[in-house]
């Protein structure tokens, strides 16, 4: 789960980072009251900020600063309700303006290639660490944290000096890193960057941004994080399958997709972009990974939700029987029709049904033997995505 910067720096805040003095304005009119406040306190200006989750918002026009906090209230009635990559901005972030005197960059995240943990330090921040990494690769440290040792002031000033950040940085810097470290695995998040890392006027370091993403697998270990989920954000479709505890995602294309296990998803989604692309640039509409049981009820509520979507014009479901056998998965997805023919719905779309591996000729026979509506049986996977994408093509 990808938080809010407003968010995150609450977050940064309970850890003892030092973040501006700022408050969320869900409309104009509090936009400036939070601003008048923050000028009567002794700010000389003021920032407003789209929440947004996504990158690039200042050069979007969601980033301005104001003088007063009339013009506050105005840089607000303008980003509310802003488009930016996608996402429409429901509040805006009003903090205190801060005397940045230089930039830094600075992250832990999950390193999944190395499996171990990951810190990323640059002198070189405010811009796309991604742009600096191509064009300067030594002026990005990258330095693996051994999960059991993790970081104390001693380690964290070590990342700090691997980044070449100056010696008037490195002891606020150093404590600012511990913090951001007892963050990142107190709350068991896979990522925490702060760009820019400000040096300011004063010779403090704070986190003038906060990017945090929460590890979802660990929401049972961290129920409080509950209350930081965005429901305007969350697709619906998205948030009725995890009630029904389905990894589903929501894409954009025309073809459903059911698979077990996130490999054979995630390999699935390939091959039918690969074949769309023949029949009319085609593309899998969602991702959803059945695990290893295909239960009657879980195909059942799987077809649901994907079927959902009113821009599923065809689906690919494509199990590899291991654990699960196919003939299981079989009767599974023939108990489904009868399940949502009583829920009084019904299979309006072709179904494409991909059988290999543990008893993939008995699930094969007891599909064949069912004769159900719409389904077509592929024995391999290219050909049952070429079928998926082609019947897309036809039904949009």
């Amino acid at each position: 789960m990808d938080l809010f910067e407003h968010q995150a720096k609450e977050l940064f805040a309970e850890y003892g980072v030092p973040v501006p003095t700022g408050k969320v304005a869900h409309t104009p009119e509090e936009a400036r009251a939070i601003a008048a406040d923050l000028f009567a306190a002794g700010s000389r200006k003021v920032v407003v900020k789209a929440q947004v989750k996504t990158g690039g918002r200042g050069k979007a026009g969601g980033v301005k600063l104001a003088d007063t906090a009339d013009e506050a209230q105005s840089l607000a009635e303008q980003i509310l309700g802003m488009d930016i990559k996608g996402h429409t901005v429901h509040k805006v972030l009003v903090e205190a303006g801060s005397a940045i005197a230089e930039e830094y960059y600075f992250s832990f995240l999950l390193d999944r290639a190395n499996r171990t943990f990951l810190s990323i330090c640059s002198a070189e921040g405010g811009m796309d660490i991604e742009e600096v990494a191509a064009t300067d690769p030594a002026a990005v440290a990258k330095v693996l944290i051994a999960p059991i040792a993790g970081v104390d002031r001693a380690k964290a000033r070590e990342i700090a000096q691997a980044g070449n950040l100056p010696e008037k940085a490195l002891d606020g810097a150093a404590e600012l890193i511990e913090r951001l470290w007892a963050v990142f695995t107190d709350e068991d998040a896979t990522l925490v960057e702060v760009n820019p890392l400000i040096l300011t006027a004063d010779g403090e370091v704070w986190a003038l941004d906060g990017k945090v993403t929460l590890d979802e697998n660990a929401a049972f270990r961290q129920p409080e994080h509950a209350d930081l989920a965005d429901e305007k954000t969350t697709d619906p479709l998205e948030a009725r399958a995890k009630d029904k505890d389905l990894n589903y995602v929501k894409l954009d294309g025309s073809v459903g997709i059911i698979g077990n296990g996130a490999g054979l998803v995630m390999s699935t989604l390939d091959v039918v972009a690969y074949a769309g692309e023949r029949h009319g640039g085609q593309k899998p509409a969602n991702f959803l990974d059945i695990g290893g049981g295909a239960s009657a009820e879980v195909m059942a509520n799987g077809l649901e939700i994907v079927l959902s979507d009113p821009s599923v014009k065809s689906v690919f479901v494509n199990v590899f029987g291991g654990i699960t056998a196919c003939d299981a998965v079989a009767n599974g997805i023939v108990s489904a029709y009868r399940l949502l023919a009583d829920r009084g719905e019904t299979v309006d779309r072709p179904l494409v049904v991909r059988l290999d591996g543990n008893n993939a000729e008995l699930g094969r026979q007891i599909l064949d033997d069912a004769s159900l509506p719409g389904v077509r049986r592929v024995d391999t996977m290219d050909e049952a995505a070429e079928k998926a994408a082609e019947l897309a093509a036809a039904g949009a």
